[in-house]
C-alpha cells in the first residue's frame, strides 16, 4: 500500500509580511469602493469585511475603525521613516536625507495607485477623513523637524530653520503627489519630488547664488567704511561710476 503523504500546509494569508499588505489592501480597496457607492456613514465595518472576503475579527486586526481603513499602512511607514532617519549617515547633508526619505513616503501611494486615487476622491468629500489625512501629515512632519532639530543642534536658529526645512519638504511632498493624483497616475512623481525637492534645498542652503554679470559690461566695487553715512557711500559709488564712463 503506498504512503499517504500529506502535503504541508499553506502559510495563512497574513502570517507574512507580503500577506499582511494584500489583506490590508484588499480591505481599503473594499471599504473605498463601498464609500463611494453608498456612502462613509451609511457603510457598517460588517460590510467591508465581506466585500474584502474576511471575518469582522480580521477586519479589527487591521484596523480600529473604518476611518482608519481609509489610510492603510501610515503607522507602518511612519516607524519606517523614524528608522531611515535614526540610521542616516551623520555625514550627509540633512536635507538630501529628507528628500529621499520623502521619496519613501510617496512610494506608499505609488505602490497602491487604485486606493490612492480613490482615497483622493473620498478625502475630498469627507471632511472628517480630510482632517483625518492632514493629523497623518502633521505626524511626518514632526518627524522630520525633530530629525532636523538634531542635525541643527548648536547652530544660531537651529530649531527655527528645523521646523521651515521640514515644513517645506513636505509641502513639496504633498504639491508633487496632488499633481500625480490629479493626473490620475500619469506623471512621473518620483521625478517631480526630486526636482521638488531640489529647489527646496537650494532656497534653504547657506550658498547663495553669484551676481550674474553680463558681457561687455562694467563691474564697479565701492570700498567704503562699515560706519560711513548712507549719503557717503552713495557718493562715492557716483564718483566710481562717473570715471568709468
Amino acid at each position: 500500500m503506498p504512503e499517504v503523504v500529506t502535503p504541508a500546509p499553506k502559510p495563512r494569508t497574513g502570517r507574512t509580511a507580503h500577506g499582511r499588505r494584500r489583506v490590508r489592501s484588499a480591505l481599503a480597496l473594499a471599504a473605498l469602493e463601498l464609500f463611494a457607492a453608498q456612502g462613509f456613514e451609511a457603510t457598517t465595518v460588517d460590510q467591508i469585511a465581506d466585500a474584502a472576503g474576511v471575518g469582522r475579527r480580521t477586519f479589527f486586526r487591521y484596523f480600529r475603525s473604518k476611518e482608519d481603513v481609509v489610510f492603510p499602512g501610515h503607522d507602518e511607514r511612519l516607524a519606517e521613516v523614524v528608522e531611515l532617519l535614526e540610521g542616516a549617515d551623520p555625514a550627509a547633508d540633512p536635507l538630501v536625507v529628507l528628500g529621499r526619505t520623502a521619496e519613501v513616503v510617496l512610494e506608499m501611494y505609488l505602490a497602491e495607485p487604485e486606493v490612492s486615487l480613490k482615497r483622493f476622491e473620498l478625502t475630498r468629500e469627507v471632511s472628517a477623513l480630510r482632517d483625518k489625512e492632514i493629523a497623518s501629515i502633521d505626524r511626518y512632519q514632526r518627524v522630520f523637524a525633530r530629525y532636523l532639530r538634531e542635525r541643527y543642534a548648536g547652530e544660531p536658529g537651529g530649531d527655527l530653520r528645523a521646523a521651515v526645512a521640514a515644513a517645506a519638504v513636505v509641502a513639496a511632498h504633498n504639491h508633487v503627489l496632488r499633481q500625480w493624483l490629479k493626473s490620475r497616475g500619469e506623471l512621473d512623481a518620483k521625478r517631480l519630488l526630486r526636482e521638488a525637492v531640489e529647489q527646496v534645498t537650494a532656497a534653504l542652503s547657506d550658498r547663495r547664488p553669484e551676481p550674474s554679470v553680463v558681457e561687455g559690461e562694467d563691474v564697479v566695487v565701492g570700498v567704503v567704511r562699515t560706519s560711513a553715512p548712507a549719503g557717503v557711500v552713495l557718493k562715492q559709488l557716483e564718483d566710481a561710476l562717473r570715471e568709468i564712463r
